[in-house]
C-alpha cells in the first residue's frame, strides 16, 4: 500500500506562483511513475505533468514552459512549481502513482485526496 499526501495549494492572483508537494509513504519500491492531474468544475481530470523514476517527464501543453514537475526519489517526494498562473488553471490537483513507467488515468495505482488551486483574475 502506497499513500500520498498533497500540499501547496491555495489562492493566488493571476500571473502569480504555486509549488505542489506531494510525499509518498508506504511500499515506494512498488512504484514508478507519478505526477499530477487535475479537475476543474465541470471537466473531466486531465494529466497535467508526469515524471518516471528515472527522471523523464511531459507536460500538459497547455502548461509548458509555465510548469515544472520534478521529483527527489531518496524524499520520495514529487514537486510541481507553478509559475505565471492563469485562472484557467483553476481546479483540484491530484497527485497520482502508477507501476508503470507511464501515467494514463486507468492505469493509476494511487492517488492523493487532492488539494485545491485557484487563481483569480
Amino acid at each position: 500500500q502506497v499513500q500520498l499526501v498533497e500540499s501547496g495549494g491555495g489562492l493566488v492572483q493571476a500571473g502569480g506562483s504555486l509549488r505542489l508537494s506531494c510525499a509518498a509513504s508506504g511500499n515506494i519500491s512498488s512504484i514508478n511513475a507519478m505526477g499530477w492531474f487535475r479537475q476543474a468544475p465541470g471537466k473531466q481530470r486531465e494529466l497535467v505533468a508526469a515524471i518516471s523514476r528515472g527522471g523523464t517527464s511531459n507536460h500538459l501543453d497547455s502548461v509548458k514552459g509555465r510548469f515544472t514537475i520534478s521529483r527527489d526519489n531518496a524524499k520520495d517526494m514529487v514537486l510541481l512549481q507553478m509559475n505565471s498562473l492563469k485562472p484557467e488553471d483553476t481546479a483540484v490537483y491530484y497527485c497520482a502513482a502508477a507501476r508503470e513507467s507511464y501515467l494514463y488515468y486507468n492505469r493509476v495505482a494511487y492517488w492523493g485526496k487532492g488539494t485545491l488551486v485557484t487563481v483569480s483574475s
